[in-house]
């Protein structure tokens, strides 16, 4: 029969790849979360350089049509950036749903470890008891022999 320890090393292995998984998962979140906040930074400051090339173009002086084009085109840029600003709260809601799984898994596998090391410890002492125990019926039986031959 398998030790205790033994047993709960089974339990321990497949919580640590599940840690191991939720880690990845947490880093393949964290990729997306950059990629995502560096698109809505790249909008944010292509919004910025238009409306500068759109006020350059107003003091040089525009049509009616041409600033109805910039503003239409600016509206569909500040669509553009709302919409990938959502993306990104998403992407960070989702990052805190990963951490906390990746966190609670951690703590599982840690508690795990800490049980089984004490279960080992428990072994350890019992296996020096029985092995006293042995040690000591034996130095008894060896008195027994001696007291008895020297009669």
């Amino acid at each position: 029969m398998k030790k205790k320890s033994e047993r709960l090393q089974v339990i321990i292995d497949l919580h640590a790849r599940q840690e191991q998984d939720a880690l990845l998962c947490l880093g393949r979140i964290q990729q997306k979360l950059l990629e995502q906040e560096t698109q809505l930074q790249n909008l944010q400051n292509y919004r910025l350089e238009y409306q500068a090339k759109v006020e350059a173009k107003q003091r040089e002086g525009m049509n009616v049509s041409q600033l109805l084009e910039f503003r239409a085109f600016s509206d569909k840029l500040e669509k553009a950036i709302d919409s990938q600003q959502l993306l990104v709260s998403a992407q960070e809601q989702e990052l805190q749903g990963a951490q906390k799984h990746w966190e609670e898994s951690h703590q599982r596998t840690k508690s795990l470890k800490r049980v089984s090391e004490l279960a080992r410890i428990e072994e350890v002492k019992a296996e020096n008891r029985i092995e006293q125990l042995e040690q000591d019926a034996r130095a008894a039986r060896s008195r027994r022999k001696d007291g008895m031959g020297n009669a």
